[in-house]
């Protein structure tokens, strides 16, 4: 089960996707047992900004028949806060055990990281390249471009200028996490792996929007704080097979595969289209250690 990710090693191929999964607060109650079995091979960071931010007003989130939509808004305290308080604690993660006899493995960092100018992005991957403790960078490229308005990520011909200008600042693996919400995701990809890019991740969520209940009496007014968020879960599971398999087949670089992943079927199903990593995330919060779940179930012909 053990893999090679961009010069990482894995003790298998489930990891989490970013901002689904909080080891700092899953640590506060679980404590030591956390830390020895962790539930995923490598462990994702949720978004860090330049600056802190306080995210979205409430409501943020709202139940779909089949997952979520979230509008959370990528609360953090900053990359600087990041280093000083939060990095300390994510190190020294042990991968449970998935395998008879197989001893638990040390967890990697990856820290998730979005700007909304090159300015911001290469502050970012600066901060990132010198701390040891951080062994690999995702690039959240779903972040709009203040000039444009548009996510820097829709359009190949932007996302590879970004990626162009920020590559040398880090001679760690970049992986860039494209956003499902453009006319050819596969295109974006290429244009990622052309400006440098280690690997690619993908499906993030899907643009979605909820409407208050209605009370009979007042207009309908928009549910989630944030008026739209990002849809999640079992929902989006065919549409991120169909963008995997897709951006497989145009890349040659390693591709991280998530999208309403509940089992080891499901997963089976990523890694077939052609996935070398999967990540869970919306199932964790239904399951915590839902990783160890799915990594053992691979191992099982």
């Amino acid at each position: 089960m053990s893999i090679d990710f961009c010069g990482l090693k894995l003790a298998h191929p489930v990891i989490n996707g970013s901002g689904t999964f909080d080891a700092i607060a899953a640590g506060d109650v679980f404590g030591s047992a956390l830390r020895e079995s962790f539930p995923f091979a490598a462990y994702v960071s949720k978004t860090i900004t330049v600056k802190a931010r306080a995210g979205n007003p409430p409501p943020r989130l709202w139940e779909t028949g089949a997952g979520m939509i979230n509008s959370i808004g990528l609360p953090n305290k900053g990359v600087d806060a990041y280093m000083r308080d939060d990095l300390p604690r994510l190190t020294g993660l042990r991968c449970a055990e998935v395998q008879d006899g197989g001893p638990p493995a040390p967890v990697p960092v990856i820290t998730n990281v979005m700007g909304s100018t090159v300015q911001e992005i290469s502050h970012l991957l600066g901060a990132c390249d010198a701390a040891p403790e951080i062994e690999a960078i995702e690039l959240n490229v779903s972040c709009p471009n203040v000039k444009t308005g548009l996510d820097i990520g829709a359009d190949p011909a932007q996302l590879r200028e970004v990626v162009q200008a920020v590559r040398p600042l880090t001679a760690k693996p970049l992986i860039v996490k494209l956003t499902p919400n453009t006319a050819d995701v596969s295109l974006c990809a290429r244009a990622a792996q052309d400006a440098g890019a280690d690997a690619v991740s993908l499906i993030n969520t899907l643009r979605a929007m909820a409407l208050a209940p209605a009370d009979g009496a007042t207009p309908r007014t928009r549910w989630l704080g944030g008026g739209t968020g990002g849809l999640s879960g079992p929902a989006i599971r065919a549409v991120a097979l169909a963008q995997v398999a897709a951006v497989a087949g145009a890349v040659g670089i390693p591709v991280i595969g998530m999208g309403g992943v509940q089992s080891a079927a499901h997963a089976r199903d990523l890694l077939d289209a052609g996935a070398t990593l999967v990540a869970v995330g919306t199932e964790s919060f239904r399951d915590p250690a839902v990783g160890t779940r799915i990594a053992r179930g691979l191992c099982t012909p």
